[in-house]
């Protein structure tokens, strides 16, 4: 039986994500803040991004599902 990473907590990730751009709008961060920021955005975006690309894909599968609405589980990794 395979197992189940943890719920990505999607919402939490993008608001820390607009915190960060808020940090870096403001201007007052060193070029070392500046960069460790930027690197952990780009981090979450991508965290993001994926978690958006497996939610589209499941919805994809139960609509396309022949027996109506039965849900399957998708692997990335196939």
């Amino acid at each position: 039986m395979a197992t189940r990473k943890a719920a990505f907590p999607f919402e939490e990730s993008l608001a820390k994500l607009e915190g960060l751009v808020e940090k870096m709008e403001a201007g007052e961060l060193s070029l070392e803040d500046s960069l460790k920021t930027f690197e952990e955005g780009v981090k979450l975006t991508r965290e993001c991004q994926q978690a958006l690309v497996q939610a589209e894909q499941k919805v994809k599968v139960l609509i396309e599902s022949q027996e109506g609405m039965a849900e399957q589980a998708f692997d990335l990794d196939d």
